[in-house]
């Protein structure tokens, strides 16, 4: 149809842009898949994507700027003696004796007592699961030799065979703690720990029956660990090895290492679903954390934990990303009285804050921001 003369051209309707509806979808996202959770997949304003130009200018901007980015965080922590320990009897007969709580015990002295004779602490890693005689071979009869040799008994060889000579050294050692002087080893004689032990808390009282798998009591390390849970949203802060800072109870701040991480489901109340946490131990090994936290029992601290850290780098708030049509993330950069998309590599998430790099990104650079 023709037009009349010095008619107009009407022009079409301009179309809102979505930015903010799509920024706050992206900003969750980003956030989401800095924790390992999810990643989100969106179009930028207008169906734009890398190098296009925007239909309007951003509500707000702000420049790129260049820091140092760290990933950090700071949780509460309980000041111990690390994860507690179950102490199951081999044994039957009747408890006739056991350790106050608190009580700290040392390879080769009594833990509790069954039938009026000791049960004895020894260091290793695993339990016994059977006696021990001569002819015996195996890694339980090298752990158990040689915790006897560090007691100061010998006559025999630190190895995998039971012989006749650790046998001898058996005897003399069954006459010192009062037991019969059979030279075997009886199954439950000894409880093997991964040092000297704390006692946490005593489940049972002289007179009971012990019985195999009957739970003693629960013990602990005697070295001073501090033990966080953290969202399993952190669970990247929680790298075994890794550095900590913990702050006691007087402001003081000493050093530690994570030394043990742990997924723990927890029960939810009653309707509710169960909630899964990363358990984070980190103990207190060096002189100065030692000596400091040495007048503590228990006590609450701050933790503070580092994942990473990007030195001088260009940075922009994560609400500045755009999801691109084609792929990965972009900003929108500003300059004179136009913007358009442009891709971004993206590094480290920390603070609200995120490591970009690309052509055309530099210090300084305007890019576009939501209200």
């Amino acid at each position: 149809m023709e037009r009349a003369a010095g008619e107009e051209e009407a022009s079409p309707p301009r179309r809102r842009r979505g930015r903010p509806r799509v920024r706050t979808a992206l900003a969750s996202g980003v956030l989401l898949a800095a924790g390992g959770v999810a990643a989100v997949a969106a179009f930028g304003p207008g169906g734009d994507s890398g190098g296009g130009t925007a239909a309007a200018l951003p509500p707000n901007t702000t420049k790129v700027s260049r820091q140092t980015l760290t990933d950090t965080l700071s949780e509460e922590g309980r000041l111990g003696y690390g994860p507690a320990h179950t102490a199951l009897s081999q044994l039957r007969g009747t408890l006739t004796k056991l350790p106050d709580s608190g009580d700290q015990i040392t390879r080769g002295h009594e833990l509790y007592e069954v039938d009026g004779e000791p049960v004895v602490l020894m260091y290793g890693s695993k339990p016994s699961y059977r006696p021990l005689r001569i002819g015996d071979e195996g890694s339980d009869v090298k752990r158990f030799e040689a915790n006897l040799r560090a007691l100061g008994y010998d006559g025999f060889t630190v190895d995998d065979e039971y012989t006749d000579g650790t046998a001898a050294a058996v005897q003399e050692w069954q006459d010192d703690i009062g037991v019969p002087e059979t030279g075997i080893v009886e199954l439950g004689r000894v409880a093997y720990a991964s040092g000297a032990v704390r006692v946490d808390s005593v489940a049972a009282n002289p007179g009971e029956p012990a019985a195999p798998g009957k739970k003693v009591l629960s013990y602990t390390g005697t070295a001073k660990a501090v033990t966080v849970e953290l969202d399993i949203s952190d669970q990247r802060m929680a790298e075994k090895g890794a550095a900590v800072e913990v702050t006691l109870p007087g402001n003081e701040d000493v050093p530690a290492e994570i030394d043990d991480v742990t997924t723990v489901i927890e029960a939810g109340e009653q309707g509710e679903e169960p909630t899964t946490k990363v358990e984070v131990t980190a103990w207190l090994d060096s002189g100065e954390a030692k000596k400091a936290a040495a007048e503590y029992v228990l006590a609450s601290v701050d933790v503070a934990f580092t994942a990473g850290e990007r030195e001088n780098v260009l940075t922009v708030p994560v609400a500045a990303l755009v999801a691109l049509s084609e792929g990965g993330f972009g900003v929108e950069v500003v300059k004179g009285g136009a913007s358009s998309y442009v891709a971004v590599e993206t590094g480290l998430f920390a603070d609200g804050k995120v490591e970009i790099s690309g052509p055309g990104i530099a210090e300084g650079t305007v890019v576009g921001v939501p209200k």
